[in-house]
């Protein structure tokens, strides 16, 4: 036995010493073409064919959903056969999700053909670029099986996979709410609670926006045959505190989306603007919140300023007329244009993934370039108003559990003649103490209706004897 591995292990060190001499003498273009019919000769002889699968595609920023999807299954259906494995937290946080590790061989059937499935990672030469951030190494699965069952593979297995990876992605995958560093995406656990049910306002409309995102959802083949980006955009407008976030919060719940939080002061110009929505996927939410304070895109186009004639200092000193428009460069930290955030929403590229929706919020609409939320950008026009008494019962039943109560009448009325928004009711409705119950919280509102009520009479006659004073004044 001794004397059998040190024999081997002779053989594998004159191996060795030979590789490395012909690594090191022979010339390059030699190596080639030995390289070239040693794969021949390997090709003949050996019965099996290889489909390596990256991580990330060469052309592409995002993660490459094949391999995303041979994770998911292989760690579905095969996890049992890996020695080391890989744990992260599921949807809700309520389990844990086992992925294969690193260089480990899974072995897999079907339909009578074995295969087997190896994970690895190379060092890359230079840093990957893409939205989860940079890696010098890169990651792929290679699939090695007969070339008999190469056309079971190819045309059946993999589809298989594919369908497979994501209806488990679809059902275990934690959402998402991204923010953006740059042109980079970061996220954490979207775990917002909110849904249809628990938001304030009228029946009808929210069945009608319901059914408004329902049908987008399931609409690819009516996109695809009218010959439009699978895509729509929601301007969600109204007061401060009428539940536009909460608003799509609850879309994102309904639909089971990803929320991509666009901060546009964050973004250098068009081009990182461009590169960002590409690395957003399907089945997304983009969110420009309070778009008319964002960047200076509302209204009508201002025209540029005149620029100033250089002082005789700066003519004689060019370091101080140059160090003078660095200054005025640095003061602007985004230079992203309308016309650039216009192509964002229905440009070519707004149809690099299908499935999105877009939305802008804004508190003043009459701001905003008519260009801007026109429909086919903004295709969908949702005002959130104040409080109504529909709106107040849902608050009614989310805080108290109350579906009737005497004091309600009272409400009613006052509601009908003071605006209020829902977030003003619901705080009133918020239990302040472990005693408070249901009769001091509804007190707690007439009271702060009643306040708002005198307030907004009083504002009333303040400006009633503005406009009397000043009409006195242009009489005399």
């Amino acid at each position: 036995m001794g004397e059998t591995l040190g024999t081997l292990g002779s053989a594998m060190a004159a191996f060795m010493f030979l590789w490395a001499m012909f690594q090191q003498y022979v010339p390059r273009d030699l190596r080639r073409h030995i390289e070239k019919y040693y794969q021949r000769l390997v090709k003949y002889f050996y019965p099996y064919n290889e489909i390596t699968v990256h991580e990330y595609s060469r052309d592409r920023f995002m993660r490459n959903e094949v391999y995303t999807a041979i994770e998911t299954y292989l760690s579905t259906n095969n996890a049992v056969q890996a020695k080391r494995l890989k744990a992260d937290t599921a949807k809700n946080n309520q389990s844990l999700v086992l992925t294969i590790d690193d260089h480990q061989e899974i072995e897999d059937e079907f339909e009578g053909a074995k295969l087997w499935c190896a994970s690895s990672t190379i060092s890359a030469g230079t840093p990957t670029f893409n939205m989860y951030g940079q890696s010098d190494e890169k990651r792929l699965y290679r699939l090695t099986f007969h070339k008999k069952h190469r056309d079971l593979i190819t045309n059946k297995y993999l589809h298989h996979v594919l369908n497979e990876g994501k209806e488990i992605n679809s059902r275990t995958r934690q959402r998402k709410l991204y923010t953006n560093h740059g042109s980079m995406w970061s996220s954490v656990v979207f775990d917002h609670p909110a849904t249809f049910q628990t938001l304030a306002m009228e029946a009808e409309k929210k069945r009608e926006i319901i059914e408004d995102l329902i049908s987008f959802s399931r609409a690819k083949e009516f996109y695809a045959r009218i010959g439009k980006a699978w895509k729509r955009g929601y301007l969600l407008y109204g007061p401060p505190g009428t539940g536009k976030s909460t608003m799509i919060a609850a879309m994102a719940n309904l639909l089971h989306y990803d929320v991509y939080d666009l901060e546009l002061t964050a973004v250098r110009d068009n081009t990182e603007l461009r590169r960002l929505l590409i690395q957003v996927p399907s089945k997304s939410i983009i969110v420009i919140e309070d778009i008319d304070c964002s960047l200076d895109l509302t209204g009508q186009r201002k025209k540029k300023e005149k620029v100033k004639e250089p002082t005789e200092e700066e003519e004689k000193d060019p370091n101080k007329k140059q160090g003078k428009g660095e200054d005025a460069e640095q003061g602007k930290t985004s230079k992203v244009t309308l016309s650039g955030l216009l192509n964002f929403i229905d440009g070519l590229w707004s149809a690099s993934n299908g499935e999105r929706l877009v939305v802008f919020t804004t508190n003043y609409i009459e701001k905003l370039d008519p260009a801007l939320i026109r429909r086919g950008r903004m295709d969908k026009h949702i005002e959130l108003s104040y409080c109504s008494f529909e709106s107040f019962k849902v608050l009614a039943w989310n805080y108290l559990l109350l579906e009737a109560h005497h004091l309600f009448d009272k409400i009613e009325i006052l509601l009908g003649e003071i605006k209020v928004t829902p977030a003003d009711v619901a705080e009133h409705l918020m239990p302040k103490t472990i005693e408070s119950d249901s009769e001091t919280s509804l007190n707690s509102l007439i009271q702060g209706l009643e306040m708002a009520k005198k307030e907004a009479a009083l504002k009333t006659k303040e400006e009633e004897d503005k406009e009397e004073s000043k009409s006195a004044i242009e009489d005399e």
